[in-house]
């Protein structure tokens, strides 16, 4: 019996998502693609990654890109970046897209330095 896509990423997914709409910064991290910056809002997130929807057609499968959640100016000290990859993206309503990204490592910028610590999640 065929599974649903719903069922396929329900059982993929190892914690729990919240409906939370907040502002995300996205930004492709290799250097091979476009470089754009979008501002999307978050429709549910979870400690692993998070879903959002665009009007941007960019995004593919596996495709790399620094997500900053939640998002509010570019030099906030609180924000937290990540890099992460795009699992998915499907055609939602009103010309939009849904894009869900797992988050793979945070990266801490230090105001101090140029250098930069890198930690897994």
């Amino acid at each position: 019996m065929p599974t649903s896509p719903l069922t396929e990423y329900s059982v993929k997914r190892s914690s729990r998502r919240a409906k939370m709409a907040r502002p995300v910064r996205v930004r492709p991290s290799d250097p091979r693609d476009d470089h754009f910056e979008d501002l999307p809002t978050s429709i549910n997130v979870s400690k692993e990654g998070i879903f959002f929807s665009t009007r941007r057609d960019a995004y593919y499968p596996g495709m790399r890109v620094f997500v900053t959640f939640p998002f509010s100016h570019v030099h906030d000290p609180l924000a937290c970046e990540y890099v992460a990859e795009v699992v998915r993206v499907e055609k939602l309503s009103n010309n939009k897209f849904g894009v869900a990204v797992h988050l793979k490592m945070t990266v801490n910028y230090s105001s101090s330095s140029l250098s930069s610590t890198v930690s897994r999640n």
